[in-house]
C-alpha cells in the first residue's frame, strides 16, 4: 500500500468535486470576462477552485495551497508539502464549447510531485498517479508510447501556438502534429497513448504541468523543459520557460538532438 494513498484518494476526491460544478456550468451560460490579457475565467473556474480548496484545507491544514485563482502567499513557499492546482485547466476550450478543458490537481513535498490527478468532467476519465506506483486511468494501467523516430509520432499541440506559427519550427519533423487544449489533458493523453510526444514553445505554470508531469513519469516517460531539465515545483516564479517536451527517454532525446542541429 502506497504511503501516498490517501493524499491521492483526496485528490482524486477534489478533482470530481470540481469537475461536478465544471459540468454543471457546462450545460448553461459559459460567460467569461478577462482576469488578464490573454486570460479568461468563468464562474466554473472559481467555484471549481472553492469546491478543490475546500476539501484540501479541510482534510490537510498545515498543507499549503498554490492555485490559479488564488491569490499566492508566502506560506506556500515555506511549506514543505504545497498542492499545485488549476481547477479549469483549459478556461478557452470550455468557452469555445470545445471538450478539451480538465481539473488538474498535484501534490508536492519539497518541490518533488507525489501525487496527480487530472480529470476531464465531461468523459469522466480519471487520469491519477502516486510517486511509485504507476499511473491509472479510470483504474487501468498506463503506459508511455513505444513510437522511437520522430517521423513516426503524432505530436499533441496548442491551438494558440499553432495559430502563432509557434509549432512552424518542429512541425514537418513529424508525422501529425495534433491541436488539444488543456495542458494538463495533453499530458494525460501522452500517458495513454492518443499522442506520442507533447512540445510547448510558451511558457506554461507550474499549475498547468505539475500534475501531468507526474502522470507522465510514472507511465515511463519524462517531462524536461530543454534548457533547465526536470522541474522543481513550488519555484517563487512559477512560470516553466520553453522549449518543453514530455514523452518516452528515446523520442526526447531524439527532438533535443534534432533541436541542436
Amino acid at each position: 500500500m502506497s504511503s501516498l494513498e490517501r493524499e491521492l484518494e483526496v485528490a482524486r476526491n477534489a478533482a470530481l468535486a470540481a469537475g461536478e460544478v465544471i459540468a454543471r456550468h457546462a450545460e448553461g451560460d459559459r460567460a467569461s470576462w478577462e482576469k488578464a490579457e490573454d486570460s479568461p475565467v468563468t464562474k466554473a473556474d472559481l467555484e471549481a477552485n472553492s469546491a478543490i480548496l475546500e476539501i484540501l484545507e479541510a482534510t490537510f491544514p498545515d498543507d499549503a495551497i498554490l492555485s490559479e485563482e488564488t491569490k499566492d502567499s508566502e506560506k506556500r513557499r515555506r511549506a514543505e508539502r504545497v498542492w499545485i492546482v488549476d481547477p479549469l485547466d483549459g478556461t478557452k476550450e470550455f468557452i469555445a464549447r470545445i471538450p478539451e478543458f480538465a481539473v488538474s490537481v498535484a501534490l508536492t513535498i519539497r518541490g518533488e510531485p507525489v501525487v496527480g490527478v487530472v480529470y476531464q468532467p465531461l468523459d469522466r476519465e480519471c487520469f491519477s498517479a502516486a510517486r511509485g506506483s504507476g499511473g491509472h486511468r479510470n483504474g487501468e494501467r498506463l503506459r508511455i508510447s513505444s513510437a522511437r523516430k520522430l517521423e513516426d509520432c503524432v505530436l499533441l499541440s496548442s491551438r494558440t501556438e499553432m495559430s502563432r506559427r509557434q509549432v512552424d519550427p518542429y512541425k514537418d519533423w513529424f508525422r501529425e502534429v495534433r491541436p488539444v487544449g488543456s495542458v494538463a489533458l495533453k499530458l494525460a493523453w501522452i500517458t495513454a497513448g492518443r499522442g506520442d510526444l507533447w512540445i510547448s514553445a510558451a511558457p506554461k505554470n507550474e499549475w498547468d504541468v505539475c500534475a501531468g508531469d507526474l502522470l507522465v513519469r510514472e507511465a515511463g516517460g519524462v517531462f524536461v523543459t530543454l534548457e533547465d531539465g526536470s522541474r522543481q515545483y513550488n519555484q517563487a516564479d512559477t512560470l516553466l520557460r520553453p522549449l518543453m517536451a514530455a514523452g518516452s527517454p528515446g523520442l526526447l532525446q531524439a527532438f533535443r538532438e534534432r533541436t541542436q542541429q
